[in-house]
């Protein structure tokens, strides 16, 4: 089994720290508006607030490393590498997507960056980590999975099954539980009994609680568990305490359903991990990188908007394996 390869120096400073996360969120208030104007249909579950996960967690990571993500999912590709523009291009159901068009914000997937797709199904992103962890041990190749996850998915019953294989087979994966408080409208307290840790410790698999609002400080940790994931250490899981600041999903814009106070967000924007990151950088470097990121958003825009796109008559592409057909009859027979 090959070395563990730290992440390079000049991911990890605050300049590129606060970059990535710019470009998240920056990303995340374009799509908004997007939702908004019509552009994107059906809506997004907004990554904003939680950038410091995503970024602190991927910093850590080598490029051949891979993941699976969730339904809040844009934060995490786009910090593994993913090009925004295609990125948005699938959000807005355009042909130079990522996926064509057909994945849509919740199942966004680059296979070539090791990004193994968002998940609309809560915690069903884990299974697939770990049957990728167990390919890489099987080939020898070093390779590290992360599964990301959110507070709701500690009740899955396929998320136990996981960690249980995970911690039989010793495989090297890393579960990172995004514990923003809330599964939808419902506060972790009144929904998880014991934590995140404690089903971890159930499995013999170590666990560590983190600051998920300070990337410096998820990464540092996500460095530890890969490390001894690269050394046939086996899993780890990361609880990393953080904050959604838009609602579950953009829809709670128009039924304005309450369940947090104002009070609470706003205790949380206080420790917003772009304004913590920034006041690290000097100004004038610090209006450089917006400027940088808002450029790259603009042309992003430009790019989705003028691609094409798909053509209706390729619909059924890619959802048959090669030589399979829809038998007679069919519901997608009789739509031909």
């Amino acid at each position: 089994m090959s070395e563990p390869t730290p992440a390079p120096a000049a991911a990890t400073t605050p300049a590129a720290l606060y970059r990535a996360m710019r470009l998240i969120r920056c990303f995340e208030e374009q799509a908004l508006a997007l939702v908004r104007s019509g552009e994107i249909v059906g809506g997004i579950h907004p990554y904003i607030g939680q950038e410091a996960v995503a970024v602190g967690v991927c910093a850590a990571l080598d490029p051949a490393d891979q993941l699976t993500s969730t339904h809040r999912g844009h934060g995490h590709v786009l910090a593994k590498g993913a090009d925004p523009r295609r990125l948005l291009a699938e959000l807005m159901g355009r042909q130079t997507g990522l996926n064509q068009g057909r994945g849509g914000s919740m199942h966004a997937a680059d296979l070539g960056l090791g990004i193994l797709g968002a998940n609309g199904i809560v915690g069903a992103g884990a299974p697939i980590a770990a049957g990728a962890a167990w390919a890489a041990r099987r080939q020898g190749s070093g390779r590290v999975v992360v599964s990301f996850f959110g507070d709701g998915a500690l009740n899955q019953g396929v998320l136990l099954e996981t960690l249980n294989l995970a911690a039989l087979w010793r495989l090297p994966v890393v579960f990172v539980c995004e514990n923003n408080g809330y599964a939808t409208t419902l506060a972790v307290d009144s929904g998880v009994a014991g934590s995140a840790q404690g089903r971890a410790a159930a499995f013999g698999i170590p666990a560590e609680r983190v600051d998920g609002m300070d990337p410096a400080a998820v990464h540092a940790a996500t460095a530890r568990a890969v490390a001894r994931a690269r050394a046939d250490g086996g899993p780890t899981l990361l609880e990393c305490r953080t904050y959604r600041f838009e609602g579950h999903h953009t829809m709670e814009r128009r039924i304005r359903v309450r369940y947090r106070s104002a009070a609470e967000i706003e205790a949380w924007r206080a420790r917003d991990p772009l304004e913590r990151t920034g006041a690290l950088l000097p100004a004038a470097r610090r209006t450089e990188l917006d400027a940088e990121v808002a450029e790259l958003i603009a042309e992003a825009v430009a790019f989705a908007r003028s691609s094409p796109h798909p053509d209706p008559a390729e619909a059924l592409r890619h959802l048959y394996a090669d030589g399979l057909r829809p038998r007679s009859g069919s519901a997608v027979e009789v739509l031909r």
